[in-house]
């Protein structure tokens, strides 16, 4: 029994797209953070972080998205998340952790400003800072897609296809305008028609544009 703890357009759209690739049988368990359902008792029992993902498997929890990835690349061989070959998979493990311990808090400044500064004036010093942080890094991804296939790794959907589409998503929020990307941009629009992401955006009910122009 494999159930994931998600929150509509975070980082836990990773392991909820690998899930429907892998056409897997799981219990979709939508957490509301606006009502604080992450800081709950039961919910920090599994994750003390208060963090969304958590995969829980057979009634035990496992945490960070990396660890997530790398169980269910390991649970649903069939799937191809990574590649199979040694080093090019310790590559794209590589490149999964820079997203998620890179860009993915930079972000964390620009949602929760009031964490890093008292003022009115900090706060939007610190959101404008880690904007500008932030649409470097997505420059990095953009030049980091491969150009082998309408996906990461070619004809399959992958974990970096879905944190690909979650940073530039999140962008908008930074006032990044994705069609500043355009090659960015137009590799998440394809990622966007696969299967697996259409019905993982359903769900969450979610979509690319987030920028307010």
């Amino acid at each position: 029994m494999i159930q994931l703890y998600f929150a509509p357009g975070a980082c836990s759209f990773v392991p909820h797209v690998a899930l429907e690739a892998a056409k897997a049988e799981f219990e979709p368990k939508l957490v509301k953070l606006h009502r604080a359902e992450h800081r709950t008792p039961e919910y920090l029992a599994m994750n003390p972080n208060a963090q969304v993902p958590v995969l829980v498997v057979d009634g035990k929890p496992l945490t960070q998205i990396v660890a997530i990835c790398d169980y269910l690349d390991r649970r649903f061989p069939q799937a191809g998340f990574l590649p199979a070959e040694t080093w090019e998979r310790a590559q794209a493990l590589s490149q999964l952790a820079w997203m998620n311990n890179t860009p993915h808090p930079t972000m964390t400044r620009v949602f929760f400003s009031e964490r890093y500064a008292e003022t009115e004036a900090g706060q939007k010093e610190v959101k404008q800072r880690a904007a500008q942080e932030f649409r470097g890094y997505l420059g990095r991804v953009q030049a980091m897609i491969p150009g082998n296939g309408p996906y990461w790794f070619g004809d399959r959907i992958s974990f970096h296809d879905a944190y690909a589409f979650t940073l530039l998503r999140w962008g908008g929020y930074a006032g990044i305008d994705p069609s500043s990307l355009p090659a960015y941009k137009a590799y998440v629009e394809r990622v966007m028609q696969a299967e697996p992401v259409e019905a993982a955006m359903a769900r969450e009910r979610i979509a690319l544009d987030t920028y307010k122009g």
